[in-house]
């Protein structure tokens, strides 16, 4: 009975989990890809949260403004759009490796977490 060896397979491969070995190379394509790396979302408060989304936006007016960043995990690299004429901090353990936040222009934010509480920013505007 095909049903039953469908019912078969499909426990086998639930008891037995799909691995990495398991994938063919390139087979998951972007469509596959979690919400943290196919999304934008604006952040509430100053919290960024790394597993939500891929690009965050914050227009920001309380001065001074401090962002956190929760659910980060090495080898992520989420952008940050951030404007407004405020001075911004950032989380203990943050180097700024090139640029300096504007507060008159929409600032591109990169940030690369290269350990835990180990953040790498870049900071930039549009030409």
């Amino acid at each position: 009975n095909s049903t039953i060896e469908i019912n078969s397979d499909a426990a086998r491969i639930k008891d037995l989990g799909v691995t990495t070995a398991k994938l063919a190379n390139d087979a998951v394509t972007y469509a596959k890809l979690g919400t943290e790396f196919t999304t934008s979302a604006a952040v509430s408060a100053l919290e960024v949260d790394f597993a939500t989304a891929q690009v965050f936006t914050k227009t920001v007016s309380a001065n001074p403004s401090a962002f956190t960043f929760t659910g980060a995990l090495v080898g992520m690299v989420k952008d940050l759009v951030v404007d407004g004429n405020v001075t911004v901090s950032w989380p203990l353990g943050t180097k700024i490796v090139a640029g300096t936040y504007s507060g008159t222009a929409d600032n591109f934010i990169q940030i690369v977490v290269a350990g835990t509480g180990d953040y790498w920013l870049s900071i930039s505007q549009e030409q």
